[in-house]
């Protein structure tokens, strides 16, 4: 006869299936629930299932919103002819952290991976291709990831739009701020080079 699983584990196990949450931390996030008051913990699980309930794609950008327009397309100050393709929504937050970029987005949902068995077709590029036709944008920039995945699937999108008559941009890539360059290894050094612009 089974024996009921105890209930803290099964909270732990169930915590370790989130990034950045290991086995340890799971377990400490998990007695830290168990030690709140009940009610707590149930606005907690109903924060976090209406909120994924109330989680849908934008319409035109594809980053997540509760509305049929996220905030950053609602937004008419954005700069239309500018448009900036990134792999997931946390790549639009982390974009609009730096408070520079005035253009919108377009969330591929993923990258280009042969290995795993994900092409053209799985990502939305084919929604992206549909957006430059309209003519609106006149610069896109590709902000994917500077791993070989990131670069494969920027070079395929350069491919695609180049022919529509939209300038086609890379964000640099290099040194990072404050860090040493003799810790930096030979791709991030090259890439830096790369990168580098006039004073």
């Amino acid at each position: 006869m089974n024996q009921p699983q105890d209930p803290i584990q099964r909270m732990a196990e169930e915590l370790a299936k989130l990034p950045g949450i290991g086995r340890k931390s799971a377990q400490r996030l998990a007695y830290h629930l168990a030690a709140q008051p009940e009610e707590q913990v149930v606005a907690l699980s109903r924060a976090l299932a209406e909120g994924r309930a109330s989680i849908r794609l934008c319409e035109r950008c594809y980053n997540y919103t509760a509305q049929q327009l996220c905030a950053v397309c609602r937004d008419t100050r954005r700069r239309e002819d500018l448009l900036c393709v990134v792999r997931d929504p946390r790549d639009v937050a982390a974009m609009e952290r730096m408070h520079d970029y005035h253009g919108l987005y377009h969330v591929l949902h993923g990258i280009l991976s042969p290995m795993d068995g994900i092409g053209p077709e799985d990502i939305r590029i084919r929604e992206l291709l549909l957006r430059l036709k309209e003519g609106q944008v006149k610069e896109l920039i590709l902000a994917t990831n500077p791993d070989i995945e990131g670069e494969a699937t920027a070079a395929y999108i350069a491919r695609l739009a180049k022919p529509l008559g939209v300038k086609v941009t890379r964000i640099a890539h290099g040194v990072p701020v404050g860090s040493d360059l003799e810790y930096a290894d030979e791709v991030t050094l090259s890439k830096a080079m790369e990168g580098r612009r006039e004073l």
